[in-house]
């Protein structure tokens, strides 16, 4: 469930607009998506999605009948996939559909982060990777030491904008098992981002924007200053998925969000 889904329901049931929560309660075997799963469902309009499909297009159909009711009432609905609406996932779920009236989206749990990721570097490419993991459940410490390099306007709660100076001393904030990524302006800046984060030890995935003649440099010049070779090891530089090409800042960020989620398995 994303940020835009939960801000959508508060803004209408601020607004006063009839519409069902649909929740996937519970789960057994392979099913579209996970327990806890939400969409939301006006008579014109509809938010989010709990997998598509036939079972998606029945879940809207029940959950408008409901509204159409002259006293709509919360209900739960058991669906096996396979012999139910012909799905080959094959498992079964249940579904429950409430009134958003009834429901208040600030309760609903937060999915757990996929990852903790500090991202250093406000230029472009940071810029593009920060719109794709908007909606994704992450928590980002997004970090430059120029503030006029962050575009305006608010970010999703999710991600944290710091302006910080030195930027390399952010790094020991980062809590263990944290993913790196660093795409500064400065190569200077870049080597002393990855000696500290290197002498942590302690990361899940740190990613270096560069070529291979960039880590071939950075590696030399790391080796001299006492960094491990299985720890050099673990720099991954060149980043992005290996087939993926193209220099535009949005394809870079597209190969590198989509290497990161590979990298580090959902939680």
């Amino acid at each position: 469930m994303n940020g835009a889904l939960r801000d959508t329901a508060r803004r209408w049931r601020a607004a006063g607009r009839p519409a069902v929560v649909v929740e996937v309660a519970r789960t057994a075997g392979s099913v579209p998506r996970e327990t806890g799963t939400r969409m939301l469902v006006a008579a014109d309009a509809v938010c989010g999605s709990i997998g598509g499909g036939h079972l998606e297009l029945q879940a809207i159909a029940q959950a408008r009948t409901l509204l159409a009711a002259p006293v709509p009432a919360p209900r739960d609905q058991h669906i096996a996939l396979g012999p139910g609406l012909g799905q080959c996932c094959g498992g079964a779920l249940d579904l429950r559909y409430g009134l958003l009236a009834d429901d208040d989206p600030a309760a609903w749990p937060l999915p757990l982060p996929r990852f903790e990721l500090q991202l250093y570097g406000a230029g472009h490419v940071g810029r593009a990777i920060v719109r794709l993991l908007a909606d994704l459940p992450c928590r980002v410490g997004w970090i430059d030491e120029r503030e006029e390099e962050f575009p305006p306007g608010p970010l999703p709660p999710h991600i944290e904008r710091i302006c910080v100076e030195p930027v390399q001393a952010e790094v020991a904030q980062a809590p263990p098992g944290a993913c790196f990524l660093v795409l500064t302006h400065s190569h200077a800046l870049d080597l002393a981002l990855a000696q500290a984060i290197l002498a942590r030890g302690d990361f899940a995935w740190f990613g270096l924007i560069g070529s291979r003649s960039k880590r071939a440099r950075f590696e030399a010049r790391l080796r001299e200053r006492g960094c491990a070779p299985e720890l050099l090891a673990r720099m991954t530089c060149p980043i992005g998925l290996p087939g993926i090409t193209g220099k535009e800042p949005e394809v870079i960020a597209l190969a590198v969000v989509a290497q990161l989620l590979l990298q580090v398995p959902a939680r």
